[in-house]
């Protein structure tokens, strides 16, 4: 079965249309966004079916990973981290980031996340 989904959206809470509101970029109109709570979600995703191409990103991914592991010792993911990890997979794989925004509503988060994609 072909993907058909080749948006990726990153957000624990919020949907592509909630980001429509605020950003008003037509692309969260699109009902073809594949969404993911978590950088676990977001590293499988990508493993599972390649990249897609577009991912927006949301910095603050709340304390899923700590209520899914129940462990102290998990520390919570960010968007930053999932942007770190696709610049490595797309190193490692000698190809080219897809399409990227980041939605977050945090600015140092957002900065953050800007940096170490548009580096590569």
């Amino acid at each position: 079965m072909e993907n058909t989904k080749r948006l990726l959206f990153l957000d624990d809470i919020r949907c592509p249309p909630d980001v429509y509101h605020y950003t008003k970029r037509d692309i969260f109109c699109r009902e073809d966004w594949h969404i993911v709570r978590d950088y676990t979600e977001f590293v499988s995703r990508i493993l599972e079916n390649g990249l897609p191409e577009m991912i927006s990103f949301d910095h603050d991914l709340g304390d899923t990973q700590d209520i899914k592991s129940g462990s102290r010792e998990d520390v919570e993911k960010t968007g930053y981290d999932c942007a770190k990890w696709l610049v490595e997979y797309c190193m490692d794989h000698d190809t080219e980031l897809p399409e990227f925004y980041c939605h977050s509503m945090n600015p140092v988060g957002k900065e953050n996340i800007e940096k170490p994609v548009k580096q590569l």
